[in-house]
Parts: structure tokens; C-alpha cells; sequence
């Protein structure tokens, strides 16, 4: 598959089920084989996604050329905003776009939101779940409980898509969605601890400044103490409602205000199908179909290499999040983030999300402004 796409007999739609199978293997094994298929996915979709195509096309770039991930261009994640970025073998029929899944990101009122055109929800099932598993363990073990108001008040959330269908895989009377019913939550969480199952987690996921205004009400929360299997996950964003803060600063106050030791966050937005999650610390771990990779802050095309003696180095490199993505298959796979993050000293496979660039939306999905 490492061969220009011209020179395969396969036709298209079988080199995108080839694609398709070899990315869902990866997502249940490990990275290993993650660099060849990426290229394999970036030249099937140089050639059938016209708009990265064209994208090519201007900056004069010949994908049979390409030999490592560093040397691929990433579409700028406005795009998004301006066109439906979809791949689509040759031999497929047109998609009609009002019968897709179609994912918006959040804005308000005036701002041109991105949307993602997702052909292939089953693909964007089977590895979100693969991720989460091969982090957390499985969905089966776990009572779910969401607190995303912001997210469930439209209802065309990626987030909340992939929580309900977790929601759903858990098979728990506990798990569901509260919206600002936050005396629920609470009750729902004091009757867990009440009857403790020893063998299931409890995910408690939420929006930044829902999980705040929660945690700094007047409840008391010393049954917390009695759920050591739960895990707190913040999403990220004050979408308005609050100041922005730091990462560590929201962390600081979540686990100071519910006794707890830790905040796991996620990272996903809109524009991807994958996730990464990070256990504590703010420090993300790459999955088995999402890779990072840091872009020169003034050089959109230069791709910061980790330094030959990293872990002797005291200095994080800082620039802006490239993020190659293998679940898009059927979108594009490979996007140049408006995030700024900082490669993890000593972990070539994690990072750290560090706020956005100048004049860049404030997006509501898991991370802070600087």
C-alpha cells in the first residue's frame, strides 16, 4: 500500500476497504504499522478528496514524493468551515449531504461553525470505543454519567454522540445524561456509593464550567470519598458561561472541592473521529489512530522534530498541534490545528495542550486560553 495509488490494480472502493479494515486492526491492536498506513490513507486521499487535492495541487506537492508523516501537508481545520471535506472513491456514489451524519462544532451567534460530514458513523463507532477500552478498560464495566448541558442543548454534538452510544454499550440503569439537574447527578452518584459494585467504574464526564458550577455549589461532597472507582473527565471550555482558566487551575479546584486525586480529560473535537485522554496532569496520551505532531508556530509547514536528547532536556518544544487522524478516512486525515501543545519530556507518545493561537476561535472543547 506504500506504492502511488495509479499504480494499484485494486479499484478505489476496494483500496478504501482495505484502508477501512487495516485502520479498525490498528485501533484494536497498538501504534505499530501506524506511520505506513498513514501514508497509505494520505495518498488515497490525495487523490479522491478534492478539496485537499486541490490543496496539494496549489502548493505544488507531488504525494508520490511523500515518504514520512513529517513531509505531509495538514489541511488548515478552518476548511472545515468553508467546505464539506469529503473522500469519496471514484466508483462510490455522490453522497447526498442531507442524508449524512453531519457533526457542527459550536459558535455563537454570527461565527461560521465547522461541520463534518461523517459517511461511515459504524467506522467512527468502532474505534471511539476501541480507545476508550484500551484505556479505561470496557464500556460494560462502567456507569456513565454526563454532565454536558452546553452539548445536549443542540443535537448535532460529536461528543454527545459518542457518549450516548458509551451510554448505551455500558448497559447500566445508573448511566445518562443530566442536564443542569445537578441535584440528580448528585443523587445518582450517593446511590452508587451506597451500593458499591467493586467490578464497575464510574465515569462522570462533563463541560468545564458545568463540572465548576457543581463542584463549587453547596453540596457536600464527603461521599465521594466511598466511589474510589470514579473517574472524573472534564471536556474543556467555559463556553461563555465562565472565565477561562488554565487547565490546572480547573483542575486544581475540581480535586480540592470533591476530594478527589486526579481529573482525566479528553481530547477530540469536531473536525476528528479520534480521541485522546489523559489520566491526570493534563498530559494526553497519543491512541492507536491519532498521532500529534508540533508545526514551527511561525512556519505552518515546518514540523518540530524531538530533539536527539530529549530526555536529558529540561525544555518542552511548544508549537502548533498538527494532528494526523486515521478514523477520517472519509474526510481528510490529516489537520493543522488552531491548538498550541508541547511535546511531553521523556514520552515521544503523549502531550500537552497549552492553549490556542492569536485571533483564533475560542473553541468549548478540552482545553483553556493561555
Amino acid at each position: 500500500m506504500n506504492k502511488p495509488l495509479s499504480t494499484l490494480t485494486l479499484s478505489p472502493s476496494s483500496i478504501r476497504h482495505e484502508l477501512r479494515n487495516r485502520i479498525i486492526r490498528l485501533a484494536a491492536t497498538d501504534r505499530s504499522g501506524f506511520d505506513s498506513l498513514a501514508l497509505a490513507v494520505f495518498r488515497y486521499q490525495a487523490v479522491f478528496n478534492p478539496i485537499y487535492s486541490l490543496y496539494l495541487k496549489h502548493l505544488k506537492v507531488q504525494p508520490e514524493k511523500i515518504r514520512t508523516i513529517a513531509e505531509i501537508p495538514f489541511l488548515p481545520i478552518g476548511f472545515f468551515k468553508q467546505h464539506p471535506i469529503l473522500t469519496r472513491s471514484s466508483d462510490e456514489a455522490k453522497p447526498c449531504l442531507e442524508d449524512l451524519l453531519t457533526f457542527e462544532s459550536s459558535g455563537t451567534t454570527g461565527v461560521v461553525t465547522s461541520r463534518h460530514f461523517v459517511s461511515d458513523p459504524a467506522l467512527y463507532d468502532t474505534v471511539s470505543q476501541q480507545i476508550f477500552e484500551n484505556r479505561y478498560g470496557p464500556l460494560n464495566r462502567f456507569h456513565i454519567l454526563a454532565l454536558l448541558p452546553s452539548y445536549l442543548e443542540r443535537n448535532n454534538s460529536s461528543l454527545v454522540y459518542m457518549v450516548q452510544r458509551f451510554i448505551q454499550k455500558s448497559d447500566s440503569a445508573f448511566s445518562g445524561f443530566f442536564l443542569h439537574n445537578t441535584a440528580e447527578l448528585t443523587t445518582t452518584l450517593q446511590e452508587l456509593a451506597a451500593q458499591p459494585e467493586p467490578d464497575r467504574k464510574i465515569l462522570l464526564i462533563g463541560v468545564t464550567f458545568a463540572l465548576l458550577d457543581w463542584a463549587e455549589s453547596d453540596t457536600d461532597f464527603s461521599f465521594l470519598k466511598s466511589l474510589p472507582q470514579l473517574v472524573v473527565m472534564e471536556t474543556g471550555g467555559m463556553k461563555g458561561r465562565r472565565q477561562e482558566l488554565l487547565r490546572e487551575e480547573v483542575h486544581d479546584l475540581l480535586t480540592a472541592r470533591l476530594g478527589i486525586s486526579a481529573v482525566h480529560s479528553e481530547y477530540g473535537m469536531t473536525e476528528l473521529l479520534s480521541q485522546a485522554y489523559s489520566t491526570g496532569d493534563g498530559i494526553f496520551e497519543m491512541s492507536s489512530t491519532l498521532r500529534v505532531l508540533l508545526r514551527d508556530v511561525n512556519d505552518p509547514f515546518a514540523i518540530q522534530s524531538l530533539p536527539d536528547n530529549q530526555s536529558a532536556s529540561a525544555t518542552r518544544l511548544t508549537g502548533g498541534i498538527n494532528v494526523v487522524d486515521l478514523a477520517n478516512l472519509d474526510s481528510c486525515s490529516f489537520i493543522e490545528t488552531q491548538d498550541l501543545g508541547q511535546y511531553e519530556k521523556d514520552r515521544p507518545d503523549a502531550f500537552r495542550v497549552i492553549g490556542r493561537f492569536d485571533n483564533s476561535d475560542i473553541r468549548g472543547c478540552n482545553l483553556m486560553v493561555i
